[in-house]
């Protein structure tokens, strides 16, 4: 056990209630139950011998697909992908290529999500999580297949399929889509993540997995305490019209998941590269003050600064925190393919094996900053009649999502740390 990180257990959603837009309700249910749900899918997943053959299998998967990916990508751009390169190579690590390595495995993995939908599985996983959301934490049936859909499908991908029922939601379970979009990922990025991390932390494929799956009732308790509401009555899950692509065969659902998944790899990559150079110039502009020790001053740098309590809050060691408030800032201004890649990189003797499970659970949500225009902009083409409401709350939602993942890895961090090292 580690007691440190309950002071981010219970620091986190005071924060929230302190901005809430009503404080005289807290839902104090609501986070009871959530609570329940996190703890009980770790035991799950980790407790369960069945689910840990069934979590190492995960790896093994990730190994496969990945290995599908680079073969196909280097039948496209040859060596580049990871082949034999056709020259002496002097340093390796220059070779990775994140272009040709893992977006190739993003492109795959929603070709084949649309086909494993198209075959019923991922429907059936997602309505079986909508139900738990719908019966536990008393979403209306719309958000809690919405909430589930996003977990596999992704932040605008999860409300498409309930788009019919957008304009009626009440506004604090539209919060609670926009919150969880940015607390989770979708099932192409936690293949990417897991081939990332895998050669830096153990069973990395089974926390990024169950990463994202226990963080959407995090996102849900903590846009309950900043935009408190009732859910309403909609719908319930069962009487739900879903608004999903209706494929006549494998090979189409195969050729629309590919299309998607070019969308989404090229959004990733030009929100990379323009996010990047925006923070290099800013960085550039904030070198130019004097500073204290005579390293450049960065938005990196002075968020660092900020993030080293919250780091520590979550179940770091006060030494760590440093490298872990950096990673952090990263996510939060870049990505966390950016952040997640640091991570790959670090030196072992910078973060225990530990603190880079937490820092994997911290990081593992899409809450950035060029989030908020991939939710802003996607939920506003699915909702256009709340485009104005949907801009007033996207900047609250990314606050939510950041949190959530730093409160599931302070969780985590609470937990015995032999549960996960076993």
């Amino acid at each position: 056990m580690n007691p440190q990180s309950l002071v981010a257990l219970v620091g986190i959603p005071l924060i929230c209630w302190a901005v809430s837009e009503d404080r005289r309700r807290f839902p104090w249910t609501l986070a009871a139950g959530a609570l329940v749900i996190q703890l009980a899918l770790v035991a799950l997943f980790f407790g369960a011998p069945a689910m840990r053959v069934l979590l190492a299998g995960v790896g093994g998967a990730v190994d496969a697909l990945s290995n599908a990916s680079q073969a196909g990508a280097q039948f496209v751009v040859g060596f580049l992908a990871g082949g034999p390169a056709p020259y002496t190579v002097i340093d390796s690590g220059t070779t990775y290529l994140f272009a040709f390595r893992i977006l190739p495995v993003m492109l795959v993995i929603c070709a084949l999500s649309a086909l494993l939908w198209h075959w019923g599985i991922l429907r059936l996983m997602a309505r079986g999580f909508g139900l738990v959301f719908e019966k536990t934490l008393g979403l209306s049936g719309p958000t809690a297949l919405a909430t589930a859909a996003t977990i596999f499908l992704g932040q605008v991908e999860g409300p498409i399929l309930v788009r019919a029922y957008l304009s009626q939601l009440p506004r604090s379970e539209l919060f609670k889509l926009m919150t969880v979009g940015m607390s989770c990922v979708s099932g192409a990025s936690m293949v990417a993540y897991a081939s990332i991390l895998k050669d830096a932390l153990p069973h990395a494929a089974a926390h990024v997995f169950t990463a994202s799956i226990i963080t959407a009732p995090a996102g849900i308790l903590l846009a309950q305490i900043l935009v408190p509401g009732a859910a309403g009555k909609v719908s319930r899950l069962d009487d739900l019209k879903i608004s999903e692509p209706a494929h006549d065969s494998s090979i189409e659902a195969i050729m629309a998941g590919t299309q998607m998944g070019l969308q989404v790899v090229v959004n990733i990559a030009a929100t990379l590269v323009v996010f990047v150079a925006m923070v290099s110039l800013v960085n550039a502009l904030l070198g130019l003050i004097p500073f204290a020790g005579g390293s450049p001053l960065s938005l990196q740098s002075l968020l660092a600064v900020i993030f080293r309590p919250l780091a520590w809050s979550i179940g770091v060691p006060w030494s760590e925190t440093g490298s872990a408030a950096h990673l952090l800032a990263q996510k939060l201004m870049l990505t966390e393919f950016s952040a997640f890649l640091e991570l790959a990189h670090l030196p072992r003797g910078m973060l225990s094996d530990r603190s880079r499970m937490i820092m994997t659970y911290a990081l593992c949500g899409f809450a950035n900053v060029g989030s908020v225009g991939v939710t802003a902009a996607g939920l506003g083409v699915l909702a256009p009649e709340r485009r104005k409401e949907i801009l007033k709350m996207v900047w609250k939602a990314l606050f939510g999502g950041f949190l959530a993942t730093c409160f599931t890895g302070a969780l985590v961090a609470a937990l015995p740390w032999q549960l996960f090292s076993a």
